[in-house]
């Protein structure tokens, strides 16, 4: 499977473990773009974006309706597989629920939850979606098509981003946005669900306290079946990574994964290659 991935190398000398940054439904690599790529690669990391099948320019436009939760999973460990080193793994939305299932089979040094689908599923953020917009979701049923939920600025700005992000930044946002699975929208409702006691990484939760998708309930349940505590970021909306103080979000997990064990390694490495 050809499949897109965005990279942003530091100007020196990477440390030892790089970073592997999976996108939710609706998106692709250039959400991790836009801010996350550049902000941790001028933090010593190598950092990699990848656009799973049918998203972005990857491959499987053709078959996107029909492509499972599992079909992602795979495309996370194709893309792994071909770094020095196994990543830690980040995903955001429904990429968080990807991560989640690539952990039950496979190690990493550390992974972070960002606004994630929880381990029960999007059955409760399904309902509320189609309490807020009934024709919408009606629509999305009668044709098997996700697009509708997303389609114009004012329905991508309820899901996604705040009230307050300027008018120009979201109508040069909206555009970006494009289908997503119908298959794999089954698979989030209860198809396919995580099981957390399968996950051996340590994992960090994070959560926006505006979400319109998953509320905070989800989010610190999402961080107890993962035995750990949530992070909450106030006046954010969904897409943590590129909303109004993203910066937080950024430094908050870079000081998560700093904080693990064996970074020290990380960093003698680095400043080894670099005296």
């Amino acid at each position: 499977m050809q499949l897109e991935v965005i990279t942003r190398l530091p100007p020196l000398a990477a440390r030892r473990t790089p970073l592997l940054f999976v996108h939710g439904a609706w998106h692709a690599a250039w959400c991790w773009e836009t801010h996350f790529l550049d902000y941790f690669a001028a933090h010593g990391y190598a950092a990699h974006a990848l656009s799973l099948r049918g998203h972005g320019v990857s491959e499987g436009r053709d078959q996107l309706r029909w492509t499972r939760i599992s079909n992602y999973v795979a495309d996370v460990a194709q893309v792994a597989a071909g770094m020095p080193g196994a990543p830690i793994v980040i995903g955001h939305s429904m990429g968080g629920l990807v991560v989640q299932k690539y952990l039950e089979t496979h190690r990493a040094p550390a992974g972070a939850l960002l606004a994630s689908v929880p381990p029960s599923g999007a059955l409760a953020a399904t309902l509320r979606i189609a309490a807020r917009q009934p024709l919408a979701f009606a629509k999305a049923i009668l044709t098997l098509s996700l697009w509708p939920l997303v389609a114009t600025p004012a329905l991508a700005r309820e899901a996604f981003f705040s009230s307050s992000m300027p008018d120009a930044q979201l109508q040069e946002l909206a555009p970006r946005l494009q289908n997503e699975s119908y298959r794999a929208f089954l698979d989030l409702l209860a198809l396919d669900l995580p099981h957390p006691d399968r996950v051996q990484t340590p994992l960090l939760v994070l959560g926006a306290a505006d979400d319109a998708i998953f509320s905070p309930a989800e989010v610190a349940a999402t961080a107890r079946a993962y035995r750990t505590e949530p992070v909450m970021f106030t006046g954010m909306a969904h897409d943590m990574m590129l909303e109004a103080g993203w910066e937080k979000v950024a430094e908050c997990v870079l000081a998560w994964i700093e904080a693990r064990p064996g970074a020290e390694t990380d960093v003698a490495v680095s400043q080894a290659r670099n005296p």
